[in-house]
C-alpha cells in the first residue's frame, strides 16, 4: 500500500507540475491527464482495502479506503469542482487522522515497552512468524503498475478521454521506474523470472510515455517497425511458457502481453489505435484479478489455487527433465557472497531486443517518426546496466563489464543514431569514439576464452555490430551488411536467452554453452577437478572422506570460518597442505580431535591442569597452544566456501559448502605453553570473549588448589589406536576453528608423530 500510495503522489504531482508550467493547458486537459491515472489507482488501492478487510488489518484498510474514496472523489471533481474537492479534503484529513493515531500509539508501545497498546496498533495475529526474506513480495507493485498504464491507454478507446497525449507520459514513466524497482528487488528474492518480466514490462511504460512525447513535440505519430514487437512477443511467450512452474495465473497473464505485442506489430500507429487499446482493455481486467489473487495468497493462511505444482507433479515420474530445486544454491555466486539471483537472462533477452530494434531503416528525415530510440536506449541500454550491476554483486567480472560496456553502447548509439544527434554528418569524429569501444571488446572477446564457447560468440558478434556503426559513420556501409550482423547477433542472444532460461529451470537435460576455448587454474579451468559439494547431504561429506583417504586436500566450514583439512595419518597430504598454504615448515598446522579421549594415548605429555582446562573448554571455538609457536593475522579470515576457490583456485581437491559463515570471526587461540605457572596468554581474542576463557581457567585453577582432579588421569590406558582426525590450518591463518576441540603441537614434527599411531588403520577416518 505504501509503495503504490507513493506510485500516486508522484505522478499526480507530475502532472500537477506539467499544467503548472502550461504543458497540459486548461481545466479540460487537466482532466484528461488525470482520470485514467485516479482511475487505476482507486481500483488498486479498494483490492488492498478488501484483503486488508479479509485479514483483519483494520488501520491499513482503513487508510486504504479512505486514499481510495480521495481518488474517487478527486475524479467527480474534476468534472464538478463543486462536488468533489470538499470531499476529498475529509478523506485525506480522515488519513491524516488515523496515520497520527497508529503511529503514536507505535511511538507509546515502544516508550513503555509494550505496556500501553493502543487498540488497533497492533494486530492480534502479529505475534504469527513472518513470511520468508525468499518471498517476493514486491510483485504486487508490478501489477499495479500494469494496471495503470492499462488505465491510461484503454481510457482512450472507452471514451475516457479523448486520444494519448503528453498529460499521461508521468503515469506511463512512473510505471516503468516502479517497475525496475520491482524488478531488482525481484532479484533480491531470487526471483528470476519475476525479475525479467518486470523489466520488459518497463520497456514497454517507457515506450508508451516516449510516443505521447513525440506526438507533443513533432506532432507526427511515431511509426513502429514489425521485427521488434514480434520478437518481443515470442520472449514474452516463452518467459509465459516457463512461468507454468508457478501456476496457471502467471502464464495466463503473461499471454495478455503476447498479445499486446502481437497488436503493437499488426498496427503501424500501435499505442493510439484500437487495436492495442483494446488487449490494454483486458490486461486492466486481469491485472485486477491477479492483484487480488497473488495479495490474498501472500497474506492469508487459506490460498486461492492457482495450480502452482502441476508442472511438477507432471514431471515427477519423468526421468528425461528433472526441474531445478528453488534453492539458493540454485543461485549460487561464482566468488564471494551474493543476496541477488542471476541476472543473464535479462541481458540477454534485452540483446535479443536491442539487436532487433535497429533492422528498420530510417528512410525518412525524422527520427524520431520511427520507434527505435526507446527500444534501443530502454532494452539495449538502461536494462543492460541493471544486468551487469547484479553479474557484478554476484562476482560475475567478466559477464559484469560485458553488458556494462554493451549498455553504455547502445545508449550512446542510440541517442546519437536514433535520436536526432546524428543528423547527417558523418567523419573520422565520430569513427574515433567507435573505435574506442571496439578495443574494449576486443579485451571482452579475448577474456571469453577463458569462460565459455557462447559467450566468446556472444562478444565476438558483438564486434560485426560495432564494425556495422564503425562503416555507418564513416558513410562506406555495404548493403545487407548491418541488418545480416544484427540479425546474427539476435539469433545467438536468443539462444542464450533460451540456454539461460532453461538451465534454470530444469536440472536435467542441460543446454550447452560449451567448454572454454582456453583452460587456466582456477575457477574455468579446475572447476571440473574440485567439486564444489553441498553440506546439508551425507553423501557429499562422505565423498569430502574418501578424497582426504586418498591423500587429498579440501576446504571445510566450521562453527566459525572455512578451513582447509588434511588426514595427518597422510604425510603427503601434509605436505601438499603447507606447500598450497606456502606455509614454513616451523609453522605447525593444527590438529582436530573429534572428542577429547582422542588425546588418551598421548596423556603422558599433557597435564593434569591442561587437561581440566582443555575439557572444560570444548567444545567451542577455542583453540589451545600446548607450546610456544610463531604466530602470524596476515590475511582476513575466509567466511564463504567460494573463497576457497577464489584463494586457492585448483590447489585443493574438493570443498564441502556450507555458505556464508554464521560468525565472521575467528577462534579464540589461547597459550597453554605456561599454563603450569598458572598462567595463560592470547594469541587471538575471537568469538569467545577473554573474560570467559579466563572464568574457565581460574574455575579449573580452583579445582585443582582443592585437589578435585580429573578421573581422565587414571594409570588405565584404553586403545592405543584412538585417533587424532585431521591436520588442519586456516586458509589465511595458522591457527584454525572448529566446533570440536583442536590443538597446535610445538611444531610439524610432533604433528606427525601425534598421527602415526593410525597409519595402520586407513579405513576409519572421519571428520
Amino acid at each position: 500500500m505504501c509503495l503504490t500510495v507513493s506510485a500516486l503522489w508522484c505522478s499526480s504531482g507530475l502532472v500537477h507540475i506539467l499544467a503548472g508550467e502550461n504543458i497540459i493547458n486548461g481545466s479540460r486537459g487537466l482532466r484528461d491527464a488525470m482520470v485514467p491515472g485516479l482511475a487505476a489507482f482507486t481500483l488498486a488501492l479498494l483490492v488492498i482495502c478488501i484483503v486488508a478487510v479479509l485479514c483483519h488489518e483494520v488501520v491499513l484498510s482503513f487508510i486504504a479506503l479512505s486514499i481510495c474514496l480521495a481518488c474517487a472523489h478527486q475524479i467527480a471533481g474534476l468534472a464538478d469542482s463543486a462536488f468533489g474537492q470538499a470531499a476529498t479534503a475529509v478523506c485525506y484529513l480522515m488519513v491524516c487522522f488515523v496515520g497520527a493515531y497508529f503511529g503514536s500509539g507505535r511511538l507509546l508501545s515502544y516508550i513503555t515497552q509494550r505496556k500501553i497498546m493502543l487498540p488497533g496498533t497492533f494486530n492480534k495475529d502479529s505475534v504469527k512468524p513472518m513470511q520468508s526474506q525468499e518471498a517476493n513480495d514486491v510483485v504486487t507493485v508490478g501489477v499495479i503498475m500494469n494496471l495503470l498504464s492499462a488505465s491510461v491507454l484503454a481510457c482512450p478507446l472507452l471514451g475516457v478521454v479523448p486520444k494519448l497525449f503528453s498529460g499521461h507520459v508521468p503515469w506511463l514513466w512512473t510505471a516503468g521506474v516502479f517497475q525496475l524497482g520491482v524488478c531488482v528487488k525481484s532479484y533480491r528474492s531470487m526471483d528470476t523470472l519475476a525479475a525479467t518480466f518486470y523489466g520488459f514490462t518497463s520497456i514497454l511504460r517507457f515506450t508508451e510515455g516516449y510516443t505521447a512525447l513525440v506526438v507533443h513535440f513533432t506532432n507526427q505519430v511515431p511509426y513502429s517497425p514489425v521485427p521488434f514487437p514480434v520478437v518481443f512477443s515470442v520472449l514474452f511467450f516463452i518467459l509465459a511458457l516457463f512461468n507454468l512452474q508457478g501456476g496457471f495465473v502467471n502464464t495466463i497473464y503473461q499471454l495478455f502481453f503476447v498479445a499486446y505485442c502481437i497488436a503493437i506489430a499488426s498496427e503501424p500507429q500501435s499505442f493510439f489505435q484500437r487495436g492495442t487499446q483494446g488487449v490494454q482493455a483486458a490486461i486492466f481486467v486481469a491485472s485486477a484479478v491477479v492483484l487480488f489473487i497473488t495479495l490474498y495468497n501472500m497474506v492469508s493462511s487459506n490460498k486461492i489455487p492457482t495450480g502452482a505444482g502441476f508442472l511438477k507433479n507432471l514431471l515427477a515420474h519423468s526421468n528425461r527433465f528433472v526441474l531445478q530445486t528453488n534453492g539458493k544454491e540454485l543461485h549460487a555466486p561464482y566468488l564471494g557472497y551474493s543476496k541477488y539471483a542471476d541476472a543473464e537472462l535479462l541481458g540477454h533477452g534485452c540483446s535479443v531486443l536491442a539487436a532487433f530494434s535497429i533492422t528498420a531503416s530510417l528512410s525518412s528525415g525524422n527520427p524520431l517518426a520511427i520507434l527505435i530510440l526507446p527500444w534501443a536506449v530502454v532494452s539495449g541500454g538502461v536494462l543492460h546496466l541493471i544486468s551487469g550491476s547484479v553479474a557484478f554483486a554476484r562476482g560475475k567480472t567478466l559477464e559484469s563489464t560485458t553488458f556494462i560496456l554493451y549498455g553504455i553502447m547502445w545508449t550512446v548509439w542510440g541517442l546519437t543514431r536514433f535520436g536526432g544527434l546524428y543528423g547527417d554528418v558523418r567523419g573520422l569524429h565520430l569513427a574515433v569514439g567507435i573505435i574506442s569501444f571496439m578495443l574494449f571488446n576486443v579485451l571482452v572477446t579475448a577474456g571469453a576464452l577463458f569462460l565459455n564457447k557462447a559467450w566468446f560468440i556472444y562478444t565476438f558478434t558483438f564486434q560485426l555490430i560495432l564494425i556495422s556503426f564503425l562503416l555507418d559513420a564513416v558513410g562506406a556501409m555495404p548493403y545487407g551488411y548491418d541488418i545480416g550482423v544484427t540479425i546474427i547477433l539476435g539469433l545467438v542472444s536468443f539462444y542464450m536467452f533460451l540456454a539461460s532460461i532453461f538451465n534454470c529451470t530444469f536440472k536435467s537435460p542441460q543446454m550447452p554453452f560449451g567448454d572454454p576455448f582456453i583452460k587456466l587454474s582456477g575457477f574455468g579451468g579446475g572447476k571440473d577437478s574440485c567439486p564444489h559439494l553441498t553440506a546439508r547431504k551425507s553423501s557429499s561429506v562422505q565423498q569430502i572422506a574418501e578424497i582426504m583417504k586418498n591423500g587429498g586436500i579440501c576446504g571445510m566450514p566450521t562453527d566459525t570460518v572455512y578451513v582447509l583439512v588434511a588426514a595427518c595419518n597422510r604425510p603427503q597430504a601434509v605436505e601438499k597442505a603447507y606447500r598450497v598454504k606456502k606455509q614454513a615448515k616451523e609453522r605447525p598446522m593444527s590438529l582436530w580431535i573429534s572428542s577429547i579421549k582422542q588425546l588418551e594415548p598421548v596423556r603422558e605429555q599433557i597435564s593434569p591442569l591442561l587437561w581440566d582446562f582443555m575439557e572444560a573448554a570444548w567444545p567451542s571455538s577455542i583453540s589451545l597452544v600446548i607450546a610456544r609457536v610463531l604466530y602470524c593475522t596476515n590475511h582476513a579470515d575466509t567466511t564463504h566456501h567460494n573463497q576457497v576457490y577464489a584463494k586457492l583456485g585448483d590447489k585443493v581437491d574438493g570443498v564441502l559448502c556450507d555458505g556464508p559463515s554464521p560468525e565472521n570471526i575467528a577462534s579464540t587461540v589461547v597459550d597453554c605453553t605456561k599454563i603450569e605457572s598458572g598462567q595463560i596468554g592470547f594469541f587471538r581474542v575471537g568469538l569467545i570473549p577473554k573474560s570467559k576463557v579466563l572464568q574457565i581457567f581460574e574455575e579449573i585453577q580452583k579445582k585443582h588448589m582443592h585437589g578435585q582432579m580429573n578421573t581422565a588421569f587414571e594409570t588405565d590406558i584404553t586403545d592405543p589406536h584412538r585417533h587424532l582426525t585431521v591436520s588442519q590450518t586456516n586458509l589465511s591463518e595458522t591457527q584454525t576453528d572448529s566446533g570440536l576441540g583442536h590443538m597446535t603441537p610445538s611444531d610439524s614434527h610432533s604433528s606427525l608423530d601425534l598421527s602415526q599411531h593410525e597409519h595402520h588403520e586407513e579405513e576409519d577416518e572421519t571428520l
